[in-house]
């Protein structure tokens, strides 16, 4: 009788797939890294009642007393 032989083909495959696996990927990512080039980010563009609203937003919160409660904490202890 011959003696039993240990079959590692499955997980031959196995890391044979997901190696594939992984290089796609990257080369997906880098085609989109790419496709993309540096000047075509755009700055976002503000109308003038957005920027007044905004303005205001930007004067309650610093007109807001964000203090209180660091002193109410201070009293407690």
């Amino acid at each position: 009788m011959e003696p039993e032989k240990k079959m590692n083909g499955a997980m031959v495959g196995l890391i044979i797939i997901i190696v594939i696996l992984v290089l796609g990927g990257i080369y997906i990512w880098q085609s989109k890294v790419k496709a993309l080039p540096e000047g075509t980010l755009q700055g976002e563009v503000v109308s003038p009642e957005d920027e007044e609203e905004l303005n205001s937003l930007e004067q309650d919160l610093d007109s807001v007393n964000t203090d209180i409660e660091a002193n109410v904490i201070e009293s407690v202890e």
